[in-house]
């Protein structure tokens, strides 16, 4: 499989590291879209949340609940944003589930 996360979260493609456990790893986004910009992933590969499953959701559900750490180790107090594309369609270029930790200034308002 060539899939430059998979690569990350194995080390073979070296990334700035900020976050990592035996089922997760959160790096710096090489394309930062906000003054902080951090991708979370799963080390297994999942394709998409479409790949979400009752066997691997525990690994979603970690993920969850490191993000808060994650947000105040990199002084998120005010506030951040997670996005997750889902499907060509729906935005997503690499084909490795991931998570955008995005903040450090104000956003602008989103749907919802």
């Amino acid at each position: 499989m060539d899939c430059i996360f998979c690569k990350i979260a194995d080390g073979t493609i070296p990334s700035k590291k900020v976050y990592e456990d035996d089922l997760i790893i959160a790096f710096h986004d090489i394309q930062p879209q906000t003054p902080v910009h951090i991708v979370i992933i799963p080390k297994q590969h999942i394709e998409s949340m479409n790949g979400i499953t009752t066997e691997n959701s525990h690994i979603i559900a970690h993920i969850f609940e490191v993000i808060p750490q994650i947000a105040g180790e990199n002084h998120l107090n005010g506030g951040y944003r997670i996005v997750s594309n889902c499907g060509k369609d729906g935005g997503q270029t690499v084909f490795h589930l991931h998570f955008h930790l995005m903040g450090g200034k104000k956003l602008n308002v989103a749907m919802g």
